[in-house]
């Protein structure tokens, strides 16, 4: 799952405004809005946060989960190698 928090972080990596990422995602950018003003997990059907997820894999962006590795632990996310 994605955090509020990681998808505004995630986004500020990508340099994207809301608007970019519901094009880069086929959503549109009140459930983009909406996504962002959660209080902790994005909630919504699987289907969008599936292709939230995408957009922001292809955009370069890799989400830290909780419990996955890095180097102090907690969710984040970072920009993947290139």
């Amino acid at each position: 799952m994605i955090t509020a928090a990681q998808l505004r972080a995630a986004r500020a990596l990508l340099g994207m405004d809301q608007r970019a990422l519901a094009e880069a995602s086929g959503l549109s950018l009140p459930t983009i809005q909406r996504m962002e003003a959660s209080e902790e997990m994005i909630r919504g059907n699987v289907e969008s946060l599936m292709k939230l997820i995408a957009a922001l894999d292809a955009g370069g962006v890799e989400l830290i989960g909780e419990g996955m590795t890095s180097d102090r632990g907690g969710r984040g996310v970072r920009l993947k190698p290139r």
